[in-house]
């Protein structure tokens, strides 16, 4: 949660609101969440440094909060989350969302094959 918090602090700032969901989610809603969800984590030096979560509804794969700590950001870390994400599943497609403003994360999906963004 704090990680996950930490993280969308740019993102937030970017477009001048933190009252985004990420930002707003509760610890309520990720225990439930665990109930539907995937979540992986990355792990250095024995701090959780990254995590990105999906589920798949209707043979779409929705993944969502990819957040990696801004110390840890350009190291790889988020584009092996992903791929582990979607290793994780075989749906018809995948789908995730990404602000406009966001160029850091829409080079990365650009980078790992995203289309449509």
């Amino acid at each position: 949660m704090k990680l996950q918090k930490l993280s969308y602090q740019s993102e937030a700032a970017r477009y001048g609101n933190f009252n985004i969901p990420p930002i707003t989610q509760t610890i309520e809603d990720i225990k439930d969440q665990f109930k539907t969800h995937t979540f992986l984590k990355a792990i250095v030096d024995g701090k959780i440094v990254g995590t990105v979560r999906a589920h798949e509804e209707n043979g779409t794969c929705y993944i969502g909060r990819l957040a990696v700590h801004p110390d840890r950001q350009n190291q790889g870390i988020g584009a092996a989350l992903m791929k582990a994400i979607e290793g994780c599943y075989k749906p018809d497609r995948f789908e995730l969302f990404v602000g406009s403003r966001s160029e850091k994360n829409i080079y990365l999906y650009q980078k790992l094959g995203v289309q449509d963004l």
